[in-house]
Order: structure tokens, then C-alpha cells, then sequence
């Protein structure tokens, strides 16, 4: 980024921290990956010799946007409903920053989660004999983020104290990689201790540069997730919850991931009670509907994808959603699951609802912000 851009972003944030007094936040600054990402793959794909992802091509983006925006759903995410409750602009790509500079849209917010991306460093996972889609790990968003501040230390800590910081979803990647590479669930579950270690190194460097509130999302039930459905579907090594139809021993390893998480959490609350950590718990928000879909308006179920290459949950990791041999549901409002293993804009808004005007975030989001200051999001009917 120009210096004259960052000047531009850093005074328009000065200028919007003046409402920060009020009780919410003037930007969102958001990690992750592709539960989060609005658009920075799409960019980073067309800036490269690289072939485009298929979440860049029709029927994703259909539902809100009408088109696609490089976010892995027919509509928006759970970032999206944050910006909109907030009464912010949906959060620009930190990759559109160098081609379009928009003074109000990023003194409101920047994106860096990237689809793919991981917790940990690739080194990590190559050392282990695992591929990693992309080098976008969260450190490299981190760095990205740092480039773009002032060298001035308090300019910065009154920056990025106005800002709500979003730290994720990040970590699920470095487990999908690995499971989809042949590694067993056991193997994996040693993964743990580091990715929560660079979860945890991250947040604390955000708290050195000045972050006052922070969201960090705990993993979904990937025990339902239609991919591991299918990856072990007519296997007898694994065992199925009656309630749910989901995989037992995966639901188990995200649970313990959040456990471990929210251990590390507490320690950093002791540490700096002055900072607010608000722990997401995306876990059992999406469990209502894993065990209760019709109940929630998800008629068609949670389990089975809305676009996919078939099979019985319409999930074939040969053929992408948005291939020419994928199908795509009429009614995607009512399915839970979009693609195999991202979700749909109606689920999202549904554990948007639930995190942050209901009782999945601790301490409660409304609590931090209240409800009243809150806009209600437009679009779509499901309720909680």
C-alpha cells in the first residue's frame, strides 16, 4: 500500500474512533480463512498464472450477491452479517487495497482471511508429508497486517483499538488438509498444541499493538460436514451419533480443539483483563440445526450439500460445486450446507444470530455490544 493511502487509512480511522465511546466499533479487522474470506483468493488467483478456484464461478454468490465474489457460499458470511449488524460496509479484501483504494470502505474495516489458509505454516505440514493449498498462513496475514500500519506506536493502538478484531475461523485447514491426505484422526488430534499455540501467539501480538476486543471463533462439528460424510462413508472404523447422523469421533476431535482453545483464552483474560476475548462458539450454535434442522427451517436437512457432484450427500470431491456435472439445489434457504464443506448464506446468518444476539459467545457479544445498538439483517427468515 502507497504511504499516502495508509495516511488516508490511518486518519479516516482517527476520525471514526471518535464513535468507538458509543459502545460498538467503526471497523471490523478480520483473519481467517475461507469461512471468512470475501474475496482475497479470487484476487490473488487473477493476479497469478494459477488456475481460478471454482468458488469464483456461478452458482456461488447467486442468492445475495448475484454473481460471485470469490466468497465460498451462494451468499454472504458470517463476517458480512457482523459488518451489516454494525452498520458498517461489507469489509473489503485486504487484496483489493493495491488496485482500489476507498477511503470510507477501508477506514471501515479490512479483510485477510484467504481461503485455504492455515493456522500454521506450511513448513509444518510438509514436513509431515501434507499439501497445503495455499501460502497464506495465518502469520503471513498477520504480516500483511503490520505492513500497512504507521511507524507510529500510538497511532496504531488507538487504530486498532477502535477495531473489532476477528481471529478466524482459522485453524480447521490444517486439520482438513491433513485427514484428506490419508492421516488418521489420532495422528491428527496431535496437531492440536501447535495450532492453538499460533492462534493464541497471533492474538497476543494483536494485543501488543493495541487491540481492545477480539472474536475467536471455536471449530464447526466437522463431523457433519458433508465431505467427511462422504470420506468415510461405508467405513466401519468410524461411529455415527443416533441424533445427529454425524461422525462421533471427528465431532470429538472439534470439541477438543475448543476445549483447548478456550483453556488458552482464560489464561490470556488473567493476563489482560483490560482486553475483551470473546470466545465464538460456532460448534454448538451449529449443533441446533445438526439436531434439529426442520425445527430451524432447514427443511432439506443439514447433512447433505445443495451443490455437489452427487452421491448420497450430494458431495464428490472430484466434481466441484460449479462444474458442468455438479448440481445445485432450487431452494438453498433451506439447505444448512452449501457445498460439501462450506455452509449456506442461511446458515450463516443462523450462527451469526445465535453468536452475536444470543448466548454462543462468552462473555455475550450483546453484552459487549448492546443489542439495541444493533441493526437487524436483511434477507431470509430463519429465526432462533
Amino acid at each position: 500500500m502507497a504511504h499516502s493511502s495508509t495516511f488516508c487509512l490511518i486518519l479516516t480511522l482517527l476520525i471514526n474512533c471518535n464513535l468507538h465511546v458509543n459502545g460498538c466499533y467503526t471497523s471490523i479487522t478480520s483473519f481467517g480463512d475461507s469461512l471468512a474470506d470475501t474475496g482475497n483468493m479470487k484476487l490473488m488467483s487473477m493476479k497469478s498464472d494459477n488456475a481460478l478456484p471454482h468458488f469464483v464461478f456461478p452458482p456461488y454468490g447467486e442468492t445475495f450477491f448475484h454473481e460471485p465474489t470469490g466468497r465460498c457460499s451462494n451468499g454472504r458470511l458470517i463476517i458480512d452479517f457482523i459488518a451489516e449488524s454494525l452498520g458498517l460496509p461489507l469489509i473489503t479484501p485486504s487484496q483489493a487495497i493495491n488496485t482500489t483504494f476507498n477511503v470510507t470502505g477501508l477506514g471501515q474495516g479490512v479483510n485477510y482471511a484467504v481461503a485455504g489458509a492455515t493456522a500454521l505454516d506450511p513448513s509444518f505440514h510438509i514436513a509431515r508429508g501434507v499439501y497445503v493449498k495455499t501460502n497464506a498462513s495465518l502469520g503471513v496475514q498477520l504480516g500483511w497486517f503490520k505492513e500497512s500500519l504507521s511507524p507510529t506506536v500510538s497511532v496504531n493502538k488507538r487504530l486498532i483499538g477502535c477495531s473489532l478484531i476477528l481471529m478466524g475461523e482459522i485453524g480447521g485447514n490444517d486439520y482438513n488438509h491433513a485427514l484428506e491426505s490419508g492421516k488418521s484422526i489420532d495422528e491428527v488430534e496431535g496437531y492440536v498444541p501447535f495450532v492453538i499455540k499460533a492462534i493464541i501467539s497471533a492474538i497476543n501480538e494483536l494485543i501488543d499493538l493495541g487491540a481492545e476486543t477480539l472474536v475467536i471463533p471455536g471449530n464447526l462439528p466437522i463431523g457433519c460436514s458433508a465431505t467427511y460424510l462422504t470420506m468415510f462413508y461405508g467405513s466401519n472404523k468410524v461411529k455415527y451419533d443416533n441424533a445427529t447422523g454425524c461422525i462421533t469421533q471427528l465431532n470429538k476431535f472439534a470439541e477438543y480443539h475448543n476445549e483447548q482453545l478456550k483453556m488458552e483464552l482464560n489464561k490470556i483474560r488473567e493476563v489482560h483483563p483490560e482486553v475483551t476475548i470473546i470466545y465464538a462458539d460456532y460448534y454448538n450454535a451449529a449443533m441446533q440445526v445438526f439436531l434439529s434442522p426442520h425445527k430451524y427451517g432447514f427443511t432439506n436437512g443439514a447433512l447433505k450439500a445443495c451443490c455437489g457432484g452427487g452421491g448420497p450427500f450430494n458431495y464428490n470431491s472430484s466434481v466441484a460445486c460449479s462444474e458442468p456435472l455438479s448440481t445445485s439445489c432450487a431452494e438453498p434457504d433451506t439447505y444448512f450446507n452449501w457445498d460439501g464443506l462450506h455452509l449456506t448464506e442461511a446458515a450463516y446468518k443462523f450462527i451469526f444470530k445465535s453468536l452475536f444476539e444470543g448466548s454462543y459467545t462468552t462473555p455475550q457479544f450483546r453484552s459487549v455490544c448492546p443489542t439495541s445498538r444493533l441493526r437487524s439483517v436483511g434477507g431470509l427468515s430463519s429465526s432462533i
